[in-house]
């Protein structure tokens, strides 16, 4: 790939010491971009494509003086870097909890509809659930079809962050958070739990995301806080099994059972003017030239919080990188500096 001289001249010119003053977008073509591709928040994020763009959505949030309160906010671009704002997902909140907020949505396209499973939960919530809305399109709105289950309707301590798989003609389900990971199979019409539940990881880990690349499912989790502003220590791990009901296992062989498994993704900048948090990574996406994409929020150490404390969770975006079988980001840290951004076909 050629890039032109100015863009080389961007790169040659850049120093990390002054990433944060500059507009991410006037560094961003067809060639480059610069992390965080969206701000001020998409928290939790999911993307799915839907011909030829990509949508992504986040966690229920107020950006305050940057944007105002948000249910669900939905998210477009063409190419997972220039994106624009269209407004929340849902028409209206679901009503079958008194309180809480929606969390850490999943969305995906089943048939020809697109449900999004989703958290509804409080901060220290004693029962929260996993609820399922249903729209005819990608960008809403998202109609509520109430509980999927509430955590003491499964026997699950903290049941949120649900991520949906399908794998021949079966559907499950996989959620949790730092009361273990589990698995379940879904009824066929996606609406309710049936049969085992399945603990795959330990109480260690959250925002469960499952793909299925050769002969491997490969789990990854994030663990650590993710909500303390320049002091979080989120970060994303994965383990793998050759079968969906596990065992799930890191590189070193330890089972992700125990709670001091998990091969390291990405973490924190180790510079002081990085990004903190770096988790609840996306779906997957491949791009026209084979590789690999991982979105993911963070927070810039500069300016982790929101005027009103809300936790500035930016979008991240970097390639995923496999070596010797598995994933990681480039130097496991998230890129302040620009990178060749991701090809998709017209």
């Amino acid at each position: 790939m050629i890039a032109t001289l100015f863009q080389f001249f961007l790169l040659l010119q850049f120093n990390p010491s002054d990433v944060w003053d500059r507009n991410p977008v006037a560094l961003t073509d067809t060639l480059y971009y610069q992390n965080p591709v969206f701000e001020p928040v998409l928290a939790d994020p999911t993307v799915i494509r839907d011909g030829e763009y990509f949508y992504a959505y986040g966690t229920e949030d107020n950006w305050g003086e940057e944007g105002g309160y948000h249910l669900v906010p939905v998210i477009q671009s063409k190419d997972l870097v220039n994106w624009q704002f269209l407004g929340n997902s849902m028409a209206q909140k679901p009503n079958w909890k008194e309180r809480g907020g929606i969390w850490a949505p999943d969305v995906t396209k089943v048939g020809n509809r697109f449900f999004m499973y989703y958290s509804f939960s409080t901060w220290g919530d004693p029962n929260p659930g996993i609820g399922l809305a249903i729209a005819n399109s990608p960008e809403g709105p998202f109609v509520d079809q109430g509980p999927v289950f509430t955590s003491e309707e499964i026997g699950v301590k903290n049941s949120i962050d649900p991520f949906y798989f399908e794998q021949n003609s079966n559907k499950y389900l996989i959620w949790g958070s730092f009361h273990g990971l589990f698995l379940t199979k879904l009824s066929a019409d996606g609406t309710k739990a049936l049969g085992d539940i399945i603990k795959l990881a330990g109480n260690h880990l959250e925002a469960a995301y499952l793909v299925k690349k050769g002969e491997y499912f490969f789990l990854f989790g994030s663990s650590g806080t993710c909500c303390e502003g320049a002091n979080s220590t989120y970060r994303v791990l994965v383990g793998r099994s050759k079968n969906i009901e596990g065992p799930y296992v890191d590189q070193e062989g330890r089972n992700l059972l125990n709670e001091s498994s998990g091969t390291l993704v990405v973490r924190s900048n180790l510079e002081d003017n990085g990004f903190a948090g770096p988790g609840h990574n996306s779906e997957i996406v491949s791009d026209s030239n084979g590789n690999d994409w991982l979105l993911y929020h963070g927070m810039d150490k500069k300016k982790p919080k929101l005027g009103n404390g809300t936790n500035r969770r930016v979008l991240l975006l970097d390639q995923l990188i496999w070596k010797e079988g598995w994933p990681r980001i480039e130097n496991y840290e998230p890129s302040i500096a620009p990178k060749i951004a991701p090809q998709f076909d017209e």
